[in-house]
């Protein structure tokens, strides 16, 4: 074997997080449909997923790429009446709920998992958040075990854990996040 064959095959792909443009939409849509069959993630699946990931409170989506594909979502947005994550935050701190920006719609295809790709679209949307001098803040489902390590992982503090009822027949549990700092 040649050094530079040798070389391409022990290569390890590099993933790129960038803004997502319109175009990602399908894309991303394919990818959470791979991470609900896997995770059950999102736990209700969206009549229009394209438009679950890009909802009216949104400030900023990131996509990740692997070798040319997205793989990895994120976002960033408002609060929304009812969100739990930044209530805690900004009655705790004793300022507005405006200051907070919600970190959302966070996803990483089956396949594309153990490249550091959630640590890096997390990073994306703290900087944003920042930037906007905001203090990021999120909540997840209790049952989702390795996403919350994952928050915890990178230094998020647990605020707590709260019932939402997401319909007349769901009550979830769900743990509150709120980034260090």
């Amino acid at each position: 074997m040649n050094p530079e064959s040798a070389t391409a095959s022990a290569r390890v792909p590099v993933p790129h997080v960038r803004r997502r443009g319109p175009l990602d939409l399908d894309e991303c849509v394919h990818a959470l449909a791979e991470v609900h069959e896997r995770d059950a993630y999102p736990l209700n699946w969206p009549d229009s997923p394209g438009d679950w990931l890009t909802q009216p409170s949104l400030l900023a989506a990131w996509v990740a790429e692997l070798d040319g594909r997205v793989v990895g979502h994120i976002g960033l947005s408002r609060s929304e009446p009812g969100d739990a994550a930044p209530a805690l935050w900004s009655s705790r701190k004793g300022v507005d709920i405006e200051g907070t920006a919600v970190v959302s719609r966070l996803f990483v295809a089956p396949a594309a998992r153990g490249h550091g790709i959630g640590a890096l679209l997390m990073a994306e949307a703290v900087r944003e958040a920042h930037a906007r001098d905001l203090h990021p803040v999120l909540d997840v489902v209790a049952s989702d075990t390795a996403a919350a390590a994952l928050y915890e992982r990178l230094g998020w503090e647990l605020l707590a854990t709260v019932e939402q009822r997401w319909s007349p027949d769901q009550k979830v549990s769900v743990r509150c996040y709120a980034a260090a700092g």
